[in-house]
């Protein structure tokens, strides 16, 4: 469990440092893992607790959207910053040219009448965790014209 140690160290660094706003995104992470724990009755594993940080990266984007609709532009501020703490903890991603690469070899194994649906699916699969969905979805339907 090597995120959950270092999850914790950040937490008393972030705490001496006195930054409230890293600390509150790291408080709320580690509260959802201790609610999936519990949920699944054993600790969760690395994958699953990255699988809980870009969930919290996606909920804080949602947020960023209806804070600018609503003109406060503060609270946009406070989320992209807690959107950067967390992003700490990911794998780097993968690049539009190494997706591409993914998704062109996924195509050539489905064939020519490969649906944007098969593709898609396939190629998530792949890229679970190494790459965002919306990037996928937007090199996939460039390929498949």
């Amino acid at each position: 469990m090597e995120l959950k140690k270092l999850l914790n160290e950040d937490l008393k660094k972030y705490m001496k440092e006195k930054n409230t706003k890293a600390l509150n995104a790291i408080k709320i992470l580690k509260t959802e893992i201790k609610k999936a724990e519990v949920d699944k009755g054993e600790e969760l594993t690395d994958e699953e607790i990255l699988a809980l940080i870009r969930k919290q990266i996606k909920m804080r984007q949602d947020s960023i959207e209806q804070y600018k609709n609503a003109g406060r532009e503060d609270l946009v501020d406070d989320e992209v910053y807690e959107i950067e703490i967390l992003k700490k903890y990911l794998p780097p991603e993968m690049s539009d040219e190494e997706i591409e690469k993914v998704v062109k070899k996924v195509i050539e194994e489905l064939g020519e009448g490969a649906k944007f649906g098969q593709v898609m699916g396939k190629a998530m699969a792949e890229l679970k965790g190494k790459a965002d969905g919306k990037k996928v979805n937007q090199i996939v339907k460039k390929l498949l014209g």
